[in-house]
C-alpha cells in the first residue's frame, strides 16, 4: 500500500477532459472493469443492464445540485462572484467570494438587475471562506433558482447550454454545490429498464461539496485533511440494503458520494442503520469496504483523493494501468467524461 502522493499521478493529455455531456445521457462509453480477472471491455453506458443482475441493489445519490453561482456588484459597482457552499441557517451561508479581498467585513453585494438578493459579508473564515447573510423577499430557493447559475467544474470551459445537464433525472432534493456525476448517465428508461430486470433501485443522500474538486498537497496523502459532508441514509434504504447483504445480494453504488456515504454509516458487523449525519472518510488502499460489491463511477483526477478511493476498491497499479488503456483508446474524464464499472 503507497501512501505517497506520486503514486497516485498520471498522465492525462488536456483534450481528453469532458467540456459537455454525452446526448442522449446513456450514450456515454463504459469501460466494464473486472477486478479479479484485470480484464476490461469497452461498451456504452446503456449496456450497463448486462452487467447487473437480478436480485442486486442499485444505490444512488439523489441529492439536488443548487444554482450556487451568483454574480453581483458593490454599491461602488466593482463586480463579484459569490458561490455557495453550505448553508448555516435560514438565511446564511458559508461562501467562496472572487476578488473576495475587495468586500469587507458589513459591506453588501448586490445580486440581480432589481436587487432581489442582498448580501451581507459578517464574517471572514481563517480558511478564507466568507459568511454572508443575505435578505430578499419570497422564497430562497426560487429567488436562486431566478438568479442563480450552476456551479460547473473549473476545468470545464464551455458554457452549459442546459441547466439541467448538471442534474441527475432522480434529484429529489438537497444543497449540494457540485453532481453526483456517475448519475448523470441514467435515462428514465434505462433506470425502467434495469427495475424491470429485478434490479431494487434505493435512495440516499450526500450533499457534495467543492471539496470534491480540490487537489491533494501533502506529498503524504495520510496528512491530507478531508472535507466534511451531509448525508441522510433513510430507515427503508438501510432495511433493503441489511436484507440485500444477508442473502448475498450484491449493493451497487452509483458514485463515489455514494460510496463515503453508505462506508460512513456502516457498523463492523457490515450492517447500516439509518443515519442523519456528517462524515469526511478518507477511503484509500488498505480500507475495507463492508456495503459495496461494486461501483458504477467516472474516471477521476490525477493525485485526487477519489483515484484513491478506486484504487481502493480495486489496486492501484492495476487501476492506473486501466487509466492509462482508457487514455489511449481516448475516453473522455472527469464529470461529463465516460464512466466505468468495476466489479
Amino acid at each position: 500500500m503507497s501512501t505517497k502522493l506520486i503514486d497516485y499521478d498520471y498522465n492525462l493529455p488536456e483534450e481528453l477532459i469532458g467540456q459537455h455531456p454525452a446526448e442522449p445521457r446513456d450514450h456515454s462509453r463504459l469501460m466494464a472493469v473486472d477486478k479479479k480477472n484485470e480484464t476490461t471491455e469497452d461498451k456504452h453506458f446503456y449496456d450497463i443492464i448486462d452487467y447487473l443482475k437480478e436480485g442486486d441493489v442499485l444505490v444512488r445519490n439523489s441529492t439536488k445540485v443548487i444554482p450556487a453561482r451568483l454574480f453581483g456588484r458593490k454599491e461602488t459597482g466593482a463586480v463579484l462572484e459569490v458561490l455557495l457552499l453550505k448553508r448555516i441557517n435560514l438565511d446564511t451561508w458559508e461562501c467562496l467570494v472572487g476578488h473576495a479581498k475587495k468586500l469587507k467585513l458589513g459591506q453588501k453585494v448586490y445580486i440581480g438587475n432589481n436587487n432581489e438578493l442582498i448580501g451581507e459579508l459578517i464574517e471572514i473564515k481563517d480558511d478564507g471562506n466568507r459568511i454572508i447573510k443575505f435578505s430578499y423577499e419570497g422564497v430562497f430557493e426560487e429567488v436562486l433558482d431566478h438568479l442563480g447559475k450552476m456551479p460547473l467544474p473549473p476545468y470545464i470551459v464551455e458554457a452549459l447550454q442546459d441547466q439541467s445537464r448538471y442534474q441527475t433525472v432522480y434529484a429529489i432534493k438537497g444543497e449540494s454545490v457540485a453532481a453526483p456525476t456517475a448519475g448523470l448517465h441514467f435515462t428514465k428508461e434505462l433506470l425502467k429498464k434495469i427495475e424491470d430486470k429485478g434490479v431494487t433501485i434505493v435512495d440516499i443522500f450526500l450533499e457534495v461539496g467543492l471539496g470534491t474538486f480540490r487537489p491533494v498537497q501533502t506529498e503524504d496523502v495520510l496528512d491530507h485533511k478531508m472535507h466534511e459532508e451531509r448525508f441522510e441514509i433513510p430507515k427503508e434504504a438501510c432495511e433493503i440494503i441489511n436484507r440485500a447483504k444477508k442473502e448475498g445480494r450484491r449493493i451497487v453504488a452509483v458514485g463515489t458520494t455514494t460510496v463515503r456515504a453508505l462506508e460512513s454509516a456502516a457498523k463492523d458487523d457490515g450492517t447500516l442503520e439509518a443515519e442523519s449525519s456528517s462524515t469526511d472518510i478518507f477511503i484509500y488502499p488498505g480500507y475495507r469496504f463492508k456495503i459495496i460489491d461494486a461501483l458504477i463511477t467516472n474516471f477521476h483526477l490525477p493525485k485526487s483523493t477519489l483515484l484513491m478511493l478506486v484504487s481502493a476498491f480495486s489496486n492501484r497499479e492495476f487501476m492506473l494501468k486501466v487509466y492509462k488503456e482508457a487514455v489511449e483508446k481516448k475516453y473522455h474524464f472527469f464529470s461529463f467524461g465516460d464512466a466505468m464499472f468495476i466489479y
